[in-house]
């Protein structure tokens, strides 16, 4: 299996397990947040799939964009599968652009975030892409737990 092969499977394994996670969100629940300052739960999902869109065309840009007109602003939170059938065609260019690149490219291009505070070279940041999703799927389950809706199993 390729780097570019393993970096897939790792997407595709933190998304199916933040599926896991969203989907047991009861629909009463999904604009819970545990204070006035955090995102609500269906706003973290929004949350997650809008920055791996960002993320692709800033992987695409080989930097920060100067101005992101995100489509998913204009989209009304409605329900989790509205909220991933809305975010699939992303999703699926996002992993055509991982497919597209070789071995060499994952060390050798620099994606320029230094407005943020660094530069990666690729791989380190489809691996922090990815960190990313799993960090809020431990939040939302942390919300789960909190707000005492039962927890899905993700470590199968």
């Amino acid at each position: 299996m390729s780097a570019i092969d393993l970096i897939i499977v790792n997407f595709n394994e933190v998304r199916r397990r933040s599926i896991k996670v969203w989907m047991s969100i009861p629909q009463e629940k999904l604009h819970w947040r545990p204070d006035d300052e955090a995102m609500s739960c269906i706003e973290m999902i929004r949350h997650v799939l809008e920055s791996e869109h960002y993320y692709h065309l800033a992987i695409k840009n080989k930097g920060s964009l100067a101005a992101f007109d995100s489509p998913f602003e204009k989209q009304p939170y409605s329900t989790v599968e509205a909220e991933l059938l809305f975010a699939a065609p992303f999703r699926e260019e996002f992993i055509k652009t991982i497919q597209s690149f070789s071995a060499e490219d994952l060390a050798e291009i620099q994606i320029d975030r230094s407005d943020v505070g660094y530069i990666r070279e690729l791989g380190d940041m489809l691996l922090r892409i990815a960190y990313h999703e799993s960090v809020h799927t431990g939040q939302l389950l942390d919300y789960l737990r909190t707000a005492q809706v039962a927890i899905p199993n993700i470590w199968d």
